[in-house]
């Protein structure tokens, strides 16, 4: 699954440096995840990295984005590919 920020975000700022597919973006109100680009760090790192750095723990799986492993390594292969 892609990830997603709930409105427990505090906008600190950590995350968004910490994705290697620059899919946080600062939002209206709080920061938010393109599920066209995340890939829980699949390919990159062994965890998600946003998660890793996250104080109030707002980064969940994003429930309208059911992915498995294989899809989020074919996104992170295709992402990597065009680079």
């Amino acid at each position: 699954m892609a990830l997603m920020i709930t409105d427990e975000c505090i906008n600190c700022d950590v995350c968004e440096p910490e994705c290697p597919n620059e899919a946080i973006s600062q939002g209206e109100e709080i920061y938010q995840i393109d599920p066209n680009l995340c890939t829980q760090c699949v390919g990159h790192f062994d965890t998600p990295q946003c998660i890793e750095v996250c104080p109030v723990d707002c980064i969940i799986p994003d429930p309208n984005h059911p992915e498995n492993d294989e899809q989020l390594q074919a996104r992170y292969e295709r992402l990597t590919s065009a680079a």
